[in-house]
């Protein structure tokens, strides 16, 4: 009987993971190929502002998500989470493979960058109901003794996927010359997304229903309006949510998808220089995510996260001034050193916040509360660093976003309760 359970088990933390990868491979790829983006669809004279108006697109994005977290959130606490992620993956694997295909501002003038703006809602909606769902929906399958690790591996397979996108897109800068690169090899990252997408949608009707949804649906104690019943029940629960959320936003945009930008056009470094960085980097956070949420089962979710969220405060400012050296050694060291940091909460905070609300309203709450706080802030971070930037004369800017971000996260953190003993709330 162990024996089929770990099977199980191990059967649906590899669809939570995979379904992820594909996922944030599709989303994050915009990201990492911002600067060609923004020659193809948005040419201006001035780069920056081409830049801009790119990172406003990737914005857009992510103001789509808390309307798809209400969307896919519904969908998960009233019809089951496999129902919710097998409707998100399809939803992004065809939203990506446009993109794939669109002609560019030479081709089709300003209908081009109108195009890609739908498309790139469509990839927001997508993903505001994927990852939080495939969060709840792990951590529900879990034992409780291994909540924490198990549930980390939602974000394991979102960061895997970042990562997949940062590494294609430094092996196409890397071999294709800048021709070749503009005209074709931008589109062949995004058309990974078909196979991806197949599989993923594939693999995502299989899994099981988690064994709480199952249990609320034979209790017939599914609630008609989670997100109503969410804000009456759990308010504060809901806006703890949304601050701890921020400093994951902010981190996680500034320094594993910003920054690539940043090092090509703020530190002149190549760029299939700036996303190898990113991606020995991203490694390092893929690693110590598991690490650090095994770690929280043993010893407490609580301090984990202080003790991870304390040293992003203190060391972002010297860390960047190490960054804008320009030495390329120097830099792979503080990027490094921010991937280890940032896994502690990175890993930690997402079990907490499901741990936080009952089955019934836990698939809306987590994932409107999260992507609420993603849209204003993790969406938003790239515009928002590549703009004080640009008013200060100050490319430090970056450093002073995250230590705000890390002090408002910190004094939430010192206010929760610890879960990783308890049962999940019913």
């Amino acid at each position: 009987m162990a024996t089929i359970y770990n099977k199980n088990l191990i059967k649906t933390i590899s669809a939570g993971a995979i379904g992820n990868v594909l996922e944030w491979y599709d989303f994050a790829l915009y990201g990492y190929l911002a600067p060609i983006i923004a020659d193809l669809f948005f040419p201006s004279d001035n780069p920056t502002i081409s830049l801009i108006k790119t990172f406003g697109v990737f914005a857009a994005g992510f103001f789509m998500r808390p309307l798809g977290s209400l969307i896919f959130g519904h969908i998960g606490d009233k019809f089951g989470r496999k129902q919710a992620l097998a409707l998100s993956i399809l939803v992004m694997a065809i939203a990506t493979t446009l993109i794939g295909l669109l002609p560019t501002y030479q081709q089709i003038g300003i209908w081009a960058a109108v195009l890609l703006t739908i498309l790139r809602l469509f990839q927001g909606l997508s993903v505001g109901g994927e990852y939080t769902t495939s969060v709840s929906f792990l951590v529900e399958h879990a034992p409780p003794n291994r909540r924490g690790t198990i549930g980390s591996f939602g974000l394991f397979g979102a960061v895997l996927g970042i990562l997949l996108g940062s590494a294609v897109g430094a092996v196409l800068t890397g071999f294709l010359d800048k021709e070749a690169l503009y005209s074709y090899g931008w589109r062949i990252a995004f058309l990974v997304g078909i196979p991806l997408g197949i599989l993923g949608f594939y693999i995502r009707r299989k899994i099981e229903e988690t064994p709480d949804f199952t249990q609320i649906k034979q209790e017939q104690s599914i609630s008609k309006f989670p997100l109503i019943e969410t804000l009456k029940i759990a308010p504060k629960e809901f806006l703890k949510n949304v601050g701890l959320s921020t400093l994951q936003a902010v981190s996680f945009y500034v320094l594993f998808v910003y920054l690539t930008t940043y090092y090509s056009k703020i530190l002149g470094i190549p760029f299939s220089k700036a996303l190898a960085i990113n991606t020995v980097s991203m490694i390092v956070l893929v690693v110590f995510i598991p690490v650090m949420a095994f770690l929280s089962d043993l010893v407490g979710r609580k301090k984990v996260i202080i003790s991870s969220i304390l040293p992003v405060a203190v060391f972002s400012y010297p860390l960047f001034l190490l960054i804008s050296s320009g030495d390329i050694s120097k830099i792979l060291f503080a990027h490094i050193c921010f991937a280890f940091l940032t896994s502690g909460f990175m890993g930690t905070v997402p079990t907490v916040l499901v741990e936080m609300f009952p089955t019934k309203i836990r698939n809306t709450a987590y994932s409107v509360g999260y992507n609420l706080s993603l849209a204003l802030f993790g969406g938003t971070a790239p515009l928002v660093v590549t703009y004080l930037i640009k008013v200060t004369g100050d490319i430090l800017a970056p450093a002073y976003y995250l230590i705000i971000a890390s002090v408002i996260a910190l004094i939430i953190a010192f206010t929760l309760r610890e879960t990783a003993f308890e049962s999940l709330k019913k």
